[in-house]
C-alpha cells in the first residue's frame, strides 16, 4: 500500500474492481486450459470417476485376503471388458438398425399423407406438413434427367476431377486414424484407472497436503467422507441407470420397437444427463415406432413407457438410493451442462453432473473452496433466520407465510417461532441498534412481521404423520426443518380446563407486555399465540399503551410476561417487576430475554430482576407456563384482591433506580 494517502484511498476504491478482474481472468484461464488440454484431461477425468465406482469392489476383494495388485487388475479387467462389450453391442445394433431403415420409408410417407389429409381443414398444420415435404424434396440430390440438356437436346459432358492416388502410408493413416484415437483414449483411461486404484492412499495424502495439513484429523476425515459419498453416489447412479435401461429395453421389446437393446443401452447412458437425458433417449424410439407401425398405437405405447418409468426412477427410487437430489441447484446443473459440453463436447455433457457433484463435495469439506458449495449447491446460501429477515426487508411476507406453512407440516409453531422467526427478529434488532434501519423501513418490517405472525397464528396445518425424512419441496424450508431439530416435549402438550388451577381458569389468565422496542410487539404476539394454542389464553399490551393510559381488559391475571428483545437496564426491569407485583398481588412474573445466554448466568439474572421465571426462548416460556398452571391446580396459591391503584403504577416505565 502506498504511503501517499490519496493514492492509498484510490487503491482501496479500485480494489473490488481489481479483484473482480483478476477472478474473471482466472476463470478464463482455467476454461482455456480445460479446452486446449481436453485430450489429456478427458481420459484423466474419466479414470478418476471410474475409480470412484470401482473402489468398493476393490475393497471387497481386499477384505477376502486378495492382495491389492491382483484385486485391482481383476476389477479393472471386468469393468473394461463390460465397457468393450457394451460398445460392440451398440455398434452391432446400430448397424442392424441402419440396414433396416429403408424398409420403413413407405410407412412414413403414408403416415405423412394421412396426416395431411386429416388436417386439410386446419390450414396452419397442413401448410407445416407441406413445408416439411418441400424441404425434404429440396434436400434430395437432383436426378440426372432433371439437370437439363445441352444444345440440340444432347446431355452435357460431365467432367470429374480425381485426386492423385494416395500412397500406402496415407491410406493407412486415413483408415487407422478413426480407430487409433479411441484406442489411445481407452488405453489412457485404463492406465490412469489402474494407477489411481493402486496409489489411492498416496493420492489422498497429496490431496491432504494441498488442502492444508494444519488440522490433519479434520482434513483426513473430510476427504475420506467426500470420497465415500462420491463413491456411493456414482455407484447408486450407475445401478439405477442400468436398471432404467433394462426396463426401457424390455418395454420396447414387448411393444415391438426394432432394436430394443440399442435403445435400452442408449437410455442408460443418456440418463446420466440430468433433466433432458431421458427425453433425448425417448426421441429416436418414438420416431422409429411411428415409422414401423402404420397406426399410432406403438407411438403412444412408447411415449407412455418413458412417461411412466422416468418419473418413478426420478421421484421414487432416487430419493431412496441417494437422497432427493444430487445436491446441485437446477441452475447449476443446466449451467454446468452447457459449459462442459462447450469445453469437451458430448462427453462433457455426460460428465457434467458427476464433475459438478465433485466440486460441490469439495466445497463442503475444504474451507478454501467454500464458494463452490455456495455457487453450485442446492443448500440455501443464507441461514433460515437470515432468509426470514430478508423476506421482511423485501416486503414479501407472502413467501415467508408459505414457507412457514410448509414448516408447520413437520414441526410445531413454537419451534418455527423460536428457530426462525424470533432469530430473524434478533437480526432486525441488531440492524436497528446499529442505526441501519430508518423509520420508514422499520415500519415496513414491523408491518410484514405482524402479517406473518397473524397468518401463521390462525393457520391450521395438519402435520405429516409418520416418521422419516421430511418431504418438502422447498430447499430453504427443508434446511430450516433440519436446522431446527425435533420439537420439545412442551410443544405437544395442550392443557384442558380441568388441569388448571382456579386462578388459571379465567378468560385471560396471562398478560403479555411488550417492551419499548419496535420489534418487541411481534415477539410478544408470538408468545401470546403459542400460549393460546396450548390452552392458555392471554392478552397483549405494550408499555407504550400503558404509558398512554390504556388498561388491560382484566386485572385478574395468574401470570404476567414481560418481553425484552433489546438489551435494557436490569434495574429498570426489577422496578417494573415490583410494580406488577404491587398491582396484582400473588401474581407470578415471567421475564423473557429473547437472546442466547450462558445457562450458568440465568439464575443470577433472575435474582437480579426479581422475576419468578427467566427464559431466553419461547419453548422455555411455554414449558415454564405449563408447569406453573399445573402446579396451581395441585396447590392453588392464596391471593388478595387486586389493587387497581397499585396496578396503575405499571403504566409508567420508571427510570433505573
Amino acid at each position: 500500500m502506498s504511503d501517499d494517502p490519496v493514492t492509498a484511498q484510490r487503491l482501496r476504491r479500485a480494489l473490488p474492481l481489481i479483484t473482480a478482474l483478476a477472478s474473471f481472468l482466472l476463470v478464463v484461464a482455467v476454461m482455456a486450459a480445460l479446452y486446449f488440454g481436453r485430450e489429456i484431461l478427458v481420459p484423466v477425468t474419466l479414470a478418476i470417476l471410474l475409480s470412484f465406482v470401482l473402489v468398493p469392489a476393490v475393497r471387497a476383494l481386499r477384505r477376502t485376503g486378495l492382495p491389492r495388485v491382483p484385486a485391482v487388475m481383476l476389477v479393472v479387467t471386468v469393468a473394461f471388458g463390460a465397457l468393450v462389450g457394451v460398445g460392440l453391442l451398440i455398434a452391432n445394433e446400430g448397424a442392424q438398425l441402419a440396414s433396416d431403415l429403408p424398409r420403413y420409408q413407405l410407412t412414413m410417407r403414408e403416415k405423412i399423407s394421412s396426416l395431411r389429409g386429416a388436417t386439410e381443414s386446419q390450414g396452419t398444420l397442413s401448410r407445416f406438413i407441406d413445408m416439411v415435404q418441400d424441404l425434404g424434396a429440396e434436400l434430395q440430390p437432383p436426378k440426372a434427367e432433371e439437370t437439363g440438356k445441352g444444345t440440340g437436346g444432347e446431355k452435357p459432358l460431365t467432367v470429374e476431377i480425381r485426386p492423385p492416388k494416395a500412397g500406402l502410408i496415407e491410406t493407412l493413416g486415413t483408415f487407422a486414424a478413426p480407430v487409433l484415437h479411441p484406442l489411445a483414449t481407452t488405453g489412457l483411461i485404463l492406465i490412469f484407472t489402474i494407477f489411481i486404484l493402486l496409489q489411492r492412499e498416496d493420492l489422498r495424502n497429496r490431496m491432504i497436503r494441498l488442502a492444508g495439513s494444519g488440522d490433519l484429523r479434520r482434513t483426513t476425515a473430510a476427504i475420506d467422507d467426500a470420497v465415500s459419498r462420491l463413491s456411493r453416489f456414482f455407484l447408486a447412479q450407475l445401478a439405477l441407470n442400468i436398471a432404467f435401461g433394462i426396463v426401457i429395453g424390455a418395454g420396447l421389446w414387448l411393444i415391438g420397437v426394432p432394436s430394443p437393446t440399442l435403445f435400452g443401452v442408449l437410455a442408460a447412458i443418456l440418463r446420466f444427463v440430468p433433466y433432458i437425458g431421458a427425453a433425448i433417449s425417448a426421441l429416436l424410439p418414438i420416431v422409429l415406432a411411428a415409422a414401423v407401425d402404420p397406426g399410432w398405437g406403438m407411438v403412444i405405447a412408447t411415449a407412455a413407457l418413458f412417461l411412466v418409468v422416468e418419473p418413478i426412477c426420478g421421484h421414487v427410487v432416487e430419493p431412496l438410493l441417494y437422497g432427493h437430489s444430487t445436491g446441485l441447484s437446477p441452475v447449476a446443473v443446466i449451467l454446468s451442462a452447457t459449459i462442459w459440453t462447450f469445453l469437451w463436447g458430448p462427453i462433457g455433457l455426460v460428465l457434467a453432473t458427476p464433475l459438478t457433484v465433485c466440486l460441490v463435495v469439495l466445497g463442503r469439506h475444504v474451507e478454501r473452496l467454500w464458494y463452490l458449495d455456495v455457487l453450485l449447491g442446492d443448500q440455501p446460501a443464507l441461514s433460515p433466520p437470515a432468509i426470514f429477515y430478508q423476506r421482511m426487508l423485501a416486503n414479501d411476507p407472502a413467501e415467508a407465510i408459505d414457507q412457514g406453512r410448509e414448516f408447520l407440516k413437520e414441526r410445531a409453531l413454537v419451534t418455527y417461532y423460536d428457530e426462525v422467526a424470533l432469530a430473524g427478529l434478533l437480526l432486525a434488532q441488531e440492524d436497528l441498534s446499529r442505526g441501519t434501519l430508518d423509520r420508514a423501513r422499520q415500519d415496513e418490517v414491523g408491518l410484514a412481521l405482524r402479517m406473518v405472525v397473524d397468518r401463521l397464528g390462525t393457520t391450521r396445518v395438519t402435520r405429516r404423520a409418520g416418521r422419516g425424512s421430511p418431504r418438502i419441496g422447498s430447499s430453504e424450508t427443508a434446511a430450516a426443518v433440519a436446522a431446527a431439530g425435533p420439537d420439545r416435549q412442551a410443544a405437544n402438550i395442550v392443557l384442558k380446563t380441568e388441569e388448571l388451577g382456579p386462578r388459571w381458569r379465567t378468560p385471560t389468565p396471562v398478560l403479555c407486555v411488550s417492551s419499548r422496542g419496535p420489534f418487541d410487539e411481534a415477539a410478544t404476539l408470538m408468545l401470546s399465540q403459542i400460549l393460546k394454542r396450548h390452552g392458555l389464553a392471554s392478552e397483549v399490551i405494550s408499555m407504550r399503551a400503558l404509558r398512554e393510559g390504556e388498561r388491560p381488559s382484566s386485572t385478574d391475571f395468574a401470570l404476567i410476561c414481560f418481553s425484552y428483545l433489546e438489551p435494557v437496564s436490569l434495574s429498570q426491569i426489577r422496578f417494573t417487576v415490583r410494580q406488577a407485583r404491587a398491582a396484582v398481588p400473588g401474581v407470578r412474573i415471567l421475564v423473557g430475554f429473547w437472546r442466547e445466554r450462558d445457562p450458568a448466568t440465568l439464575d443470577r439474572l433472575r435474582r437480579a430482576t426479581s422475576a419468578d421465571i427467566l427464559v431466553t426462548s419461547l419453548n422455555d416460556a411455554l414449558a415454564a407456563t405449563i408447569e406453573e398452571a399445573r402446579r396451581a391446580a395441585v396447590a392453588p396459591p392464596t391471593r388478595r384482591a387486586p389493587d387497581a391503584a397499585a396496578y396503575g403504577a405499571t403504566t409508567v416505565e420508571a427510570a433505573p433506580a
